[in-house]
């Protein structure tokens, strides 16, 4: 008997629209659950470590180098790392929180990531978010985790031309066709110049 070699895939490999702006599912991508006190110096210390950035304040998202740390919750933290270095990031993250009192799970196959660009992106997002998209209310630096519509979801700007968007795989399609409408032709809210 021979054994299955298993290949990962992302979600909804290539899909992709273009509107008002480009919406595209962005492919795998690793992501670590941590839940411990995120004030604790071992946890800044071991999430560095691992991330290459310190623990955000509430609401925000630090990233560099490819890797990034978002404030979940206030004993929360998603660490975002390439998808090949999750497993290795977890057991670092694991080994350096040996005997305190946290968790850490690998969630990087039961999300799904959808990236915004090329067009007036906050548009796009206050039709589907309640959160304000105005310039000076969210941008940059900033993190949320709120809803997409009807399904949970977390969001960012990586830079003040694009929104990553993160969700529960199972609802993927669901996303998706949620940002293809909002990007569709009209339906413009004026956040854009």
């Amino acid at each position: 008997m021979s054994e299955a070699v298993s290949t990962a895939v992302s979600a909804l490999p290539g899909a992709a629209f273009d509107g008002l702006c480009r919406v595209e599912e962005a492919g795998l991508c690793g992501m670590i659950t941590l839940r411990g006190d995120l004030g604790s110096a071992r946890v800044k210390k071991a999430v560095k470590s691992v991330a290459g950035v310190d623990v955000p304040e509430q609401r925000r998202i630090a990233e560099a180098d490819g890797t990034a740390v978002a404030w979940m919750s206030p004993d929360e933290l998603l660490i975002m790392v390439a998808y090949e270095d999750v497993v290795e990031a977890l057991a670092r993250l694991e080994t350096a929180l040996k005997g305190a009192h946290f968790l850490a799970v690998n969630v990087s196959d039961a999300r799904a990531v959808f990236d915004l660009s090329g067009g007036p992106v906050r548009d796009v997002m206050a039709k589907l978010v309640p959160v304000d998209m105005a310039e000076g209310a969210f941008g940059p630096g900033d993190f949320r985790r709120s809803r997409l519509a009807q399904v949970p979801a977390a969001f960012w700007m990586p830079d003040a031309g694009a929104v990553r968007i993160v969700c529960f795989r199972s609802v993927a399609d669901y996303a998706f066709n949620l940002l293809r409408d909002a990007a569709g032709p009209g339906g413009e809210v004026g956040f854009h110049d």
